[in-house]
């Protein structure tokens, strides 16, 4: 497996596993994140879980042609259904859908979850119903970052069963701690992403009798949460 084939996405992932992980990797692609992790021996186990055929023959193919189709079980499944209990899994990855994509299937599946896992998640937009799903269900986010690939913003989201925190609807929005740290990536996320807002809510206000009010002021208020984030930093420089 060439280490190189991981995305930059992929790599920030993997480096949220748990160092001897009994990985699940949900909606596994090609299998690359798996297969990279068990070459440089950071995970003891893994399962891949796909639910589209193609991708899992390209997942059954990457695992085979490294050798390692003893330690990778590749599983046509759907969600979390990929995981058996003797599998003993201690974290599991679901990356590249949308964020209530990843919500449903932990809702959904949650009998399936032991609640000891780590929960390595990064979803494509959604980040905000899939927060309030964690805080919901008793998971404390220990850690998030964004980046920027391919003009693309991508977030990572890791939490585990642990003392439940209240999280305000802006910490669910922004992420608790992006909002603390307030990187130049979050930031810089913030500002493209206020402009998008921006002129959507123009169109929105000029079609305002075929649009709900309920869809135009919670654009609204997130046009006012971003400002006055950006604003605050702007104070500071």
């Amino acid at each position: 497996m060439n280490e190189q084939r991981l995305s930059e996405r992929l790599k920030r992932v993997a480096a949220h596993v748990p160092a001897a992980a009994r990985l699940a990797d949900i909606g596994s692609d090609h299998g690359y994140l798996l297969v990279a992790l068990m070459t440089r021996g950071l995970i003891t186990a893994g399962v891949a879980g796909e639910v589209a055929v193609t991708p899992f023959h390209a997942a059954q193919r990457t695992v085979r042609e490294n050798g390692l189709s003893e330690r990778i079980s590749v599983r046509l499944a759907n969600g979390l259904a990929a995981i058996e209990q003797e599998d003993g899994i201690t974290a599991i990855s679901l990356c590249g859908m949308g964020g209530e994509t990843i919500r449903d299937i932990l809702a959904r599946d949650k009998a399936r979850l032991s609640g000891s896992e780590r929960l390595i998640l990064q979803p494509n937009g959604g980040e905000q119903p899939l927060r309030q799903w964690l805080m919901d269900n008793g998971y404390r986010i220990l850690a998030e970052e964004v980046l920027r690939e391919n003009r693309f913003d991508y977030e990572i989201i890791v939490a585990e069963r642990r003392e439940p925190v209240p999280y305000t609807d802006q910490e669910l929005y922004f992420g608790p701690l992006l909002l603390q740290a307030r990187s130049s990536a979050f930031l810089a996320k913030w500002q493209r992403r206020l402009r998008l807002k921006q002129r959507t809510l123009s169109h929105l206000t000029q079609a305002r009798q075929t649009v709900p009010e309920e869809k135009v002021q919670a654009l609204t208020q997130q046009v006012s949460w971003i400002s006055e984030l950006l604003a605050q930093e702007g104070a500071k420089c």
